[in-house]
C-alpha cells in the first residue's frame, strides 16, 4: 500500500474518528457510523470509501449488511518505516512528556 494514500486518509479528522469507533468495536455497520456524526449518509460513505482505498478498512457482507472493519497493518507499516527510523525511544518520551503536561494542565 502507499504510504501516501494512508498519510491522506488519516490526514482528515472524521476519518480518524471513525478508525477510533472501529478500533472500540469492529464490525459496525454504515448506519451504526453514520449515527455518531452528525454528517449525510453519503458523506460518512465518502469517507468509509477513502479508508478502504488506503487499506485502513476493510468490508465483509453479512446478510444485507455491510460490516467494517479496522485493518491497523497500514498503520502499522507507517509505523515501522517512520517512527522508528527517527528515534522511537525520543518520540516517546516526548509524546509521555506533552501527556504529562496536558493532565497536569
Amino acid at each position: 500500500m502507499d504510504d501516501d494514500h494512508v498519510f491522506r486518509a488519516l490526514a482528515d479528522p472524521t476519518r480518524r474518528y471513525l478508525l477510533d469507533r472501529l478500533f472500540e468495536r469492529d464490525g459496525r455497520t454504515l448506519t451504526e457510523l453514520e449515527s455518531e456524526l452528525e454528517m449525510t449518509r453519503f458523506g460518512v460513505m465518502k469517507h468509509l470509501r477513502v479508508l478502504e482505498g488506503a487499506g485502513l478498512v476493510v468490508t465483509r457482507r453479512s446478510g444485507r449488511e455491510k460490516l467494517h472493519f479496522l485493518n491497523p497493518v497500514p498503520i502499522r507499516l507507517i509505523h515501522d518505516r517512520w517512527i522508528t527510523k527517527y528515534a522511537e525511544h525520543r518520540v516517546a518520551a516526548l509524546a509521555n512528556l506533552k501527556t504529562e503536561l496536558e493532565e497536569s494542565a
